[in-house]
């Protein structure tokens, strides 16, 4: 039986991204499997893991903002940035107030420039950054402009731990943004949590571990897997009929015409559903069934972007 869908996992400590990715594609049978953006293996919270077809839509995830919830833990860095490094640096106690620290954290939202951490898995000469570190190896790293969308602290402020949330962009390293908020604050600093809350549209009230998973029926399994199309529940739809279908599912070009179109530029893509001869109100309502992404062109016509390779759609596409 073929699965298809989204698990949103609550990763525990301790676990990579990859292994966690394993064993919920193993309790679910999937052939193949992949994750949204990873977490390092001493964080926790939302990591959507995609099985099957889903894993065609997974950038959408990818490119999508984070929330996160963290503690760093000022007077003392560490060669990793987190509780799992060595200790390098050592600074304090300070008699920083909570006034300073809110204005610090204020002035960090915007565009911000940061230059990734050794610890981490951007390659080089296709070799990832934390190995080279490992073997006491360091190369130059050009910074990269994130997004910080807020940032607020979460608690009443006492040395040395400063708790806050996070709304950032792609790319972000929390590590990075905590040793960013010390170096402001006149210290130093390294993150002792980071728990992912939210992912794109994704919160992390709706997710499960992995204890929990192993332990629930195959039915409870299946209710808590979402459709492909939740990855991309937030673009535009269009409708099609049978015959537009059936074209799509071969890869071929539809005018757009009078077709239903629910928001939508040129250039951008959409999502597209199969229904009826003359459109449903509702894409994702009965009868909608989820075909993939197209592109709506400049000349009104939809074009292929990325499909699914199963569903009724596709088999009427192969035998008409």
């Amino acid at each position: 039986m073929r699965v298809d869908g989204v698990f949103l996992l609550d990763k525990a400590a301790g676990a990579s991204s990859n292994r966690a990715l394993q064993q919920v594609r193993r309790l679910y049978g999937a052939d193949k499997a992949g994750h949204t953006g990873t977490l390092d293996p001493f964080a926790t919270g939302l990591l959507p893991i995609c099985l099957g077809e889903a894993t065609k839509f997974s950038q959408v995830l990818l490119e999508s903002d984070k929330v996160y919830r963290a503690t760093a833990r000022l007077g003392e860095a560490t060669d990793t940035g987190d509780c799992e490094g060595a200790v390098i640096a050592r600074d304090g106690p300070l008699e920083i107030d909570q006034a300073r620290i809110d204005a610090v954290l204020a002035g960090l939202v915007g565009a911000l420039e940061q230059v990734p951490p050794m610890y981490s898995a951007l390659k080089h000469q296709g070799q990832p950054l934390y190995r080279i570190a490992r073997a006491g190896g360091e190369v130059e790293r050009a910074p990269r402009t994130v997004r910080i969308h807020s940032l607020a602290r979460t608690a009443a402020w006492r040395w040395p731990d400063l708790e806050f949330e996070v709304c950032a962009s792609k790319g972000t390293y929390v590590r990075t943004l905590a040793e960013q908020i010390a170096a402001e604050l006149g210290t130093v600093a390294h993150l002792v949590a980071l728990r992912r809350i939210a992912t794109g549209r994704f919160r992390i009230e709706a997710s499960h571990g992995i204890d929990s998973l192993e332990g629930a029926s195959a039915d409870t399994r299946a209710r808590w897997l979402l459709p492909p199309d939740a990855l991309v529940a937030d673009l535009p739809a269009v409708v099609v009929d049978d015959e537009g279908a059936r074209r799509l599912m071969q890869g071929r070009e539809i005018s757009a015409g009078v077709l239903p179109i629910v928001g939508g530029v040129p250039g951008a893509p959409l999502r597209a559903y199969h229904g009826s001869a003359s459109g449903v109100a509702d894409p994702a309502g009965p009868g909608g069934e989820f075909l993939g992404l197209v592109t709506l062109t400049t000349s009104g016509s939809l074009r292929v972007q990325r499909l699914m390779a199963t569903g009724q759609a596709a088999r009427d596409s192969q035998s008409a």
